[in-house]
């Protein structure tokens, strides 16, 4: 049975009494009214991803250590073919709106998405299928001019500067933070109120790191934090952090996933994007930080330039991992008495470094295609401290190669 620990529900109760003494009273300047019609609200898209990482070592496990979506060297894949179903909430903040999102995918990525008890065990192939988001949207013009949404279902979670939907990443290749730093999505209730034009307040009790049907140990965790939106978009500060129990079996010990992304556009072309990260485990007395740091500049609307400089350290070994069986990552969040394939193996106490130089090319497409990106990226990654744990747990460093494409329909 779901228990809500104390810490969580004092942290919970806190935010949300602050939030509406704060904002009961008077509303601010009046928000302009846009009509929506239903028409508008209803949207249906797809797109399928595929890619290839070269590794210059050819190690023989085939892996590339330290990376998930592109875990696969020298060898294609058909990372994702995704269908959504969307109904937007009403631009009208003045008026109740109802909406909902459902979204299914098939492909390699889905083996590291999944949540427990959701197409987690269906298949132990290298495609397999899920259900990525699965939620209703409401929103009630209360409090704020701005009002409350109230999210309920299966979501992506608030944190980190990447994305599981790669039509929104400026690379293909993803970042430690990304893979090993913030969770992948979320099963619960997640409130974001409005507070104003330029702070946006978010609080939710959610089933945990990738989890859904089942809990790995019937506990429930807190999830939120703070967005603020500056001069007019052009920088954003968006603070989450996520808080419970997340080992098997163990309802008591919590740990903290926090992160900080910044997002800057001095001009319309330059954007600069800062990724920062902690997260602890009491239960295992585990720590890592770090930081990844993004430039992209548009030279025109149909190629651009990305690079991204990371620094993450996994101090104490139990956090960045290659998962060589196709449902390891999956059996590892699940605990009990399974059985690891002996190549599912850690890096040690490392810190890593990491440059990724990548190109977002646009080329036109015909109809029914409403879009197309290929994206060739360089990426060099390095133990700082000496330790191997690329190329067969033989190396310290890894020089990759990598494209991949999307279509958009």
């Amino acid at each position: 049975m779901l228990s809500l620990n104390n810490r969580s529900a004092s942290l919970l109760a806190t935010l949300l009494l602050r939030c509406a003494a704060a904002f009961a009273g008077p509303p601010g300047s009046p928000v302009p009214v846009q009509l929506s019609t239903p028409q508008d609200l209803f949207k249906v898209y797809a797109w399928i991803e595929s890619g290839f990482t070269a590794n210059v070592d050819s190690p023989k496990d085939r892996q590339n250590f330290g990376r998930l979506f592109d875990d696969r060297s020298n060898e294609p894949l058909f990372n994702q073919a995704a269908i959504t179903l969307e109904r937007t909430l009403s631009t009208t903040p003045a008026d109740f709106s109802w909406g909902f999102k459902l979204q299914s995918i098939a492909g390699s990525d889905a083996r590291f998405i999944h949540s427990l008890g959701l197409f987690d065990r269906i298949t132990d192939n290298l495609v397999q299928p899920d259900i990525s988001e699965a939620y209703l949207n409401l929103h009630f013009p209360v409090l704020t001019v701005g009002g409350l949404d109230l999210k309920l279902g299966k979501f992506v979670t608030l944190e980190g500067a990447e994305t599981v939907d790669p039509r929104t990443n400026v690379l293909y290749s993803h970042s430690y933070i990304f893979n090993f730093g913030i969770p992948f999505n979320h099963t619960g209730a997640l409130a974001t109120l409005h507070a104003s034009r330029a702070v946006d307040l978010y609080a939710g009790i959610t089933r945990g790191v990738n989890t859904s049907v089942e809990d790995n140990n019937d506990s429930v965790a807190f999830h939120g934090g703070i967005g603020l939106n500056l001069f007019d978009g052009r920088l954003t500060v968006l603070g989450t952090t996520h808080v419970g129990p997340e080992i098997p079996d163990n309802n008591h010990d919590y740990r903290y996933l926090n992160d900080i992304t910044i997002v800057a556009k001095p001009t319309e072309r330059l954007t600069l994007i800062t990724d920062l990260n902690f997260i602890y485990d009491e239960a295992v007395a585990a720590t890592a930080y770090g930081i990844a740091q993004y430039l992209t500049y548009a030279f025109n609307d149909f190629i651009s330039i990305a690079v991204r400089g990371e620094i993450w350290r996994d101090a104490n070994n139990f956090y960045v991992a290659q998962f060589a069986e196709n449902d390891d990552l999956a059996d590892s969040l699940r605990g009990g008495n399974v059985m690891l394939d002996p190549r599912t193996v850690t890096g040690g106490e490392t810190t890593y470094g990491a440059i990724t130089l990548g190109l977002t090319i646009k080329p036109p497409v015909p109809k029914p295609l409403t879009g197309c990106l290929i994206r060739p990226e360089v990426r060099y990654d390095c133990s700082l401290n000496g330790t191997r744990p690329f190329n067969d747990s033989a190396e310290r460093d890894q020089f990759t190669a990598g494209v991949d494409v999307i279509f958009t329909f």
